[in-house]
């Protein structure tokens, strides 16, 4: 059966997934970006954005395992950009550019209407307005057969957690605190929910958890 994951989702030592003051300027707040360190060095990552070289091992694993068989993503609307309200124009288009990393739908829930958006490379941007059932029920549809993605931020990893729609999630944690910001699992009790621990590997740049749904 096709899943719902979340994979490569980077969290700070004392458990936020992005820090305060968010802003157009500082999409992942106040020390966020440094989350994403263990990532971007990686073999998978510098190739996503047209690069080359790259690390390789544990953390490239991870990496490289959160892209296959993906046939759609989900994100909220703060991961895909910086407007708030009304959207006031077509104009804003995602923080990637003309080219996205994702090369498939790409489901983004708003409670504002907008006509999708076809990018260069394959990936198109939808907007739903009816919810997360109604978003991951589309995203699989999109993706045929193919597992789904999660892509975040941390609001809308909770939603899927308290509904516990996630089927299989990859967290990252870094080897630094943020001391304030989102916090990815507060007052979320996981083993209510029905998630156990399956997989637990340090790295000298993170600690990879990957967390299963029991069945």
């Amino acid at each position: 059966m096709p899943k719902l994951r979340v994979s490569s989702f980077a969290v700070s030592l004392d458990g936020y997934g992005a820090g305060p003051e968010q802003s157009r300027e500082n999409p992942l707040g106040a020390g966020g970006l440094a989350l994403h360190e263990w990532a971007f060095a990686t073999r998978t990552f510098r190739t996503m954005f047209g690069q080359d070289g790259g690390t390789t091992g544990i953390d490239d694993d991870f990496a490289a395992q959160g892209f296959a068989g993906i046939g759609a993503w989900i994100m909220g609307r703060n991961m895909f950009g910086p407007v708030r309200g009304d959207w006031p124009d077509e104009n804003w288009k995602g923080w990637w550019g003309d080219n996205p990393p994702y090369r498939c739908s790409v489901f983004v829930l708003t409670n504002h209407p907008r006509g999708s958006i076809a990018m260069e490379g394959g990936t198109t941007f939808h907007f739903v307005t009816d919810g997360i059932h109604a978003a991951l029920q589309r995203a699989f549809e999109a993706a045929n057969g193919a597992d789904v993605r999660l892509g975040g931020g941390v609001a809308t990893i909770r939603q899927y957690l308290q509904a516990s729609l996630i089927d299989e999630m990859h967290f990252a944690v870094s080897p630094i605190f943020l001391g304030s910001g989102e916090s990815l699992f507060a007052g979320l009790n996981l083993p209510k929910l029905g998630y156990q621990r399956s997989d637990h590997v340090p790295t000298p740049n993170a600690t990879h958890i990957v967390l299963t749904k029991r069945t």
